[in-house]
Formats: structure tokens, sequence, C-alpha cells
């Protein structure tokens, strides 16, 4: 009997989200390093991050400091696939308000955009991506310039504003904090309009990565079942929910049919381990994986058998589950198949 491929076979480049794969904070998550510097061996290796606050020479310094082996133009950031948007929305060198730290102002000046703080300065556009610092006042300016010229039955549409990315929490090294979503729901709030978004889970960003590594078979990898698997699979692109950062067990049962991943891992040792394939009995009421059983009888899942493997059973579950077509609400689901993962 064939032995199953791995989730890397056939791959001509891995693109791996940072925050929840990489690293939580400033620390490496257990595994990821030595696993990424094995499949950069013989597979290009880019990656990809929502996270707009930084430079991408920043970002491969960190990633460098953990003990990859990156450079700046194998980082692509929401700021990046921003001025994707930009160029097509105002003429070349205009001047663009800027909501977010270093990632953006650097990307709009390689680009040869004017930045300004100020909706004072009638800028022709609102940038706006995560930053720490970002307060008050800086969403008010934002408000400002996007409400300039909007006549109360809202003839005028106001200047175009385009947002890095809507992660509604971004992970840290104390835990799981507000990220660039809230901040731009309170500006949508006030001026009544959504942004044009860069970032996963649209698409911009995976063409950006795409085009740059001359991707054809590429793999994505991350954490988040409503960015990360949401984005890839709206282009298109083969993905890894890897269960190290904000989505677990529990969330991966109940992924909509767009937010389903093509493999499920512990850890990124996984990427190189044979992934099992799943098997379904005839109707589809019982999936079994590697000796891992889960099937659904009436309203209930039921474990037929756990196998020797946890993410087997999850694997098993998810595959049932999904192929019911059942919202998890609906079913009865025992907590074993996702309490500690």
């Amino acid at each position: 009997m064939t032995e199953p491929a791995t989730p890397l076979a056939g791959i001509d480049v891995v693109l791996a989200d940072l925050d929840g794969v990489v690293y939580a904070g400033p620390h490496a998550i257990p595994f990821a390093v030595d696993s990424l510097n094995r499949a950069a061996e013989s597979i290009r290796v880019g990656y990809i991050t929502n996270n707009a606050s930084r430079t991408d020479a920043s970002v491969a310094g960190h990633l460098t400091d953990l003990g990859l082996t990156v450079a700046p133009s194998d980082v692509v950031t929401s700021p990046q696939a921003a001025m994707r948007l930009l160029v097509e929305q105002v003429p070349a060198g205009s001047r663009i308000l800027v909501v977010g730290g270093d990632g953006l102002v650097d990307e709009l000046q390689k680009h040869g955009f004017e930045v300004t703080r100020s909706a004072e300065d009638s800028p022709a556009a609102v940038v706006q991506g995560f930053a720490p610092d970002v307060g008050w006042t800086q969403l008010a300016e934002a408000c400002f310039a996007l409400n300039a010229g909007v006549t109360p039955d809202g003839d005028y549409a106001g200047i175009p504003w385009i947002a890095t990315n809507t992660d509604w929490t971004i992970p840290q090294a104390r835990g799981i904090a507000p990220g660039n979503g809230t901040l731009v729901s309170a500006v949508h709030t006030a001026v009544g309009r959504l942004p044009l978004v860069a970032g996963k889970p649209e698409t911009p960003i995976f063409f950006e990565a795409i085009k740059r590594f001359e991707a054809t078979t590429p793999l994505f990898i991350g954490d988040r079942l409503d960015t990360d698997i949401l984005g890839a699979n709206r282009a298109g692109i083969p993905a890894v929910l890897v269960l190290t950062g904000i989505d677990k067990a529990k969330q991966a049962l109940a992924a909509g049919p767009e937010e389903r991943p093509t493999f499920i891992l512990e850890d990124l040792r996984q990427l190189h381990e044979p992934y099992p394939v799943t098997v379904f009995s005839k109707d589809k009421s019982q999936a079994t994986v590697d000796g891992a059983s889960v099937r659904i009888h009436g309203a209930d899942v039921e474990i037929m058998a756990v196998g020797d493997d946890g993410i087997n059973l999850l694997r098993a579950a998810c595959a049932v589950i999904w192929a019911s077509g059942r919202p998890i609400y609906g079913l009865n689901v025992p907590e074993s198949l996702y309490l500690g993962r």
C-alpha cells in the first residue's frame, strides 16, 4: 500500500502566516522554525502578514533572529498589498492620510506618495493599518478626511479608504489583543461606509505573494479560519490550519464551507509527515482517518474509535461534520473532540 503524501508534496512555494504560526509576540512557536527551515531546503518559503505595524525589513530581521533565513523580499505585508489597491484609486504622488505605523509609511514612501497625519492637508485617500499607538486622535483624523465633502443625503461617497486588514484580534505574548478590525470598525461606525481591504481574507495579499514568488502550486499555512483559511480558499490556494494560534479544534469543527482547510496540523512538524487519507462510509455518515473513526447518528456525533493520534480523531470528526452539510449547533458534539486542543 502506498504511503500517503505529506502536505508539501507537489508544492513549489510555502506561504506562511506569522502571528500564531511562526511566533506569538517576540517568541517563536515550538517546532515552527525547525520545520520551516527543513521545508526551505527544497521549497521556496515566503511569509505573509496582515500586521501593518512593521516594515518588511523589520519582520525579516525578527524572523532571522528566531533562526530562519529571511530577506525583506521574502516577506509580503498587508501594506504592500494595500499599495496594489491604492495605485488604482489615486494619481501617482498623491498625498495620503495614514492611520498606522512604520510599515504603512515605509510602503507609501517607496511608492512615491506623500504622507500626512492631518485631514486638514486635503488627502486624496486614507490608508489604515494596525499600530500599537493608534488612538482616538488618528481615528478622528481619518473620519474627518473621509467625511469631507459628503452631503447629508450621501451624494458624494468621499475619498478612497483602504484598510490593510480587518483582523478582529492579534495574538501577543501575553494573550489575545484587539486587532486592526476593531479600529476599522470604529471609523466605519463614524463614516457609515466600509473600506477596500488589502489583507486576508481578501485576495490582494495572496496575489501579491503569488506574483512575487512566481508560484504555480503554492501552499498557505495559517492559524485563523476567518482570515487565513477563508482568504486562501478565495485565492484558490490549498490551505493548512495549524492549531498553534487563534483557532483550535472547536472552531475547526464548526468551520463553514468557505473556511475549511485542506489540512489540519497540530504543529508544523506535521508538514513533513504523511497526511492520512479520510475514508467515508457509503452514506458518508462515518469518517475514518488512520484508525480514528467518528460517525453522526441522528443528532449525535459519536466517537467509534479513538485511534493512536488525537489529531486524526479531530480530522475524522471535521470530515464527517463538514460532509453532513449540517450546522454545528444542530449536533451534539462530545467535548473530548476539542478539549485540550
